[in-house]
């Protein structure tokens, strides 16, 4: 039988903020405004308490009440005019760990170049995978690195209601009237959300979207097997995406800030209970231990891709015919 695709991927999937970058990427946004960001977050963390005083039965998602204080902030003229043009001009200032975006484009030639391995086109994807803002990261440096994105989305211009009567004559006497900006959420990752990310990978939804991520598929039809994927990520929020990668199969990586005491001990207890294979400093310049870790890990999976590929071949190739003496 026919398989969907060759699986001879290797995914490579990051978190963003504090494992690519030093700290949280909307602080470009915070500059470009003159908004104290500790003052936005601390309003941002009493959200929740403050909404479960006010609707007793509602539920909030923490991770993802920002998006909304962001709205706010637009609303009552805080972020005035900002849209998703601004967001990806603002992602242009985001600064990159030592080594990146190199690194990707590095790792990705060392597997695809060898001549081993570019016989069965084995090769090398990265993703980020976020709880931020993907225009941002769309607008960054490391863009044109990755395969894939998945963050945060925001609306500018919602769909009108036929239903409310409204217009394009309503549309223009609007409160935003000749001015873009966001209004309304319209995708959201959170810390378990992520594991979908990683379901449409492995599966290749991401890729072929007559393949729908909650159908039914057989691990062998599945476009990157866990086994053939590395995580990557800074701290515990990403502890359902560590599990959903290693438990099968895959490889993880924590990453710290060096001599940040706090992340470096965060990034042990991972380890010592079996969140994470391995962790290291933020630093993808080379020969550091991040980079020789996942360059190595990356080797061993194109490794077992070839040589599930040669020992293919042979049980598919039966014994030639030979003379027999008699």
């Amino acid at each position: 039988m026919v398989q969907p695709f060759e699986r001879n991927v290797i995914a490579l999937i990051w978190d963003f903020d504090k494992t690519l970058i030093d700290g949280y990427m909307q602080q470009p946004i915070f500059a470009k405004y003159g908004v104290n960001g500790n003052a936005f977050w601390e309003e941002v963390n009493a959200l929740a308490a403050a909404y479960r005083r006010k609707y007793p039965r509602m539920r909030v998602n923490r991770e993802t009440i920002y998006l909304n204080h962001f709205l706010t902030c637009v609303q009552q003229g805080v972020f005035p005019g900002l849209n998703n043009d601004v967001l990806h001009e603002l992602g242009a200032q985001l600064t990159f760990y030592p080594g990146l975006p190199e690194f990707f484009g590095e790792l990705r030639r060392w597997i695809e170049e060898d001549k081993r391995y570019r016989k069965y086109k084995i090769s090398v994807e990265h993703y980020i995978v976020s709880t931020g803002l993907a225009e941002m990261i769309r607008g960054s440096r490391i863009a044109p690195y990755v395969n894939g994105i998945w963050g945060c989305e925001f609306i500018e211009e919602p769909e009108l209601s036929a239903l409310c009567g409204a217009n394009e004559a309503q549309r223009a006497a609007g409160p935003a009237a000749g001015q873009r900006q966001i209004t309304q959420v319209g995708y959201t990752i959170d810390n378990t959300s992520k594991t979908r990310a990683i379901f449409e990978i492995n599966k290749g939804s991401n890729v072929d979207e007559k393949i729908d991520v909650n159908a039914s598929m057989s691990p062998h039809d599945r476009r990157v097997p866990f086994a053939h994927m590395i995580y990557i990520a800074d701290g515990p929020s990403d502890v359902p995406a560590f599990s959903i990668v290693r438990q099968n199969g895959g490889r993880t990586f924590a990453v710290y800030k060096r001599g940040a005491v706090k992340e470096f001990q965060q990034a042990d207890r991972l380890r010592k209970d079996n969140r994470i294979d391995m962790y290291g400093e933020a630093d993808y310049t080379e020969l550091t231990q991040t980079t020789m870790w996942l360059r190595e890990q990356t080797r061993q999976i194109a490794e077992a891709i070839y040589q599930e590929k040669e020992q293919a071949i042979v049980r598919s190739v039966s014994e030639p015919p030979w003379h027999v003496n008699e």
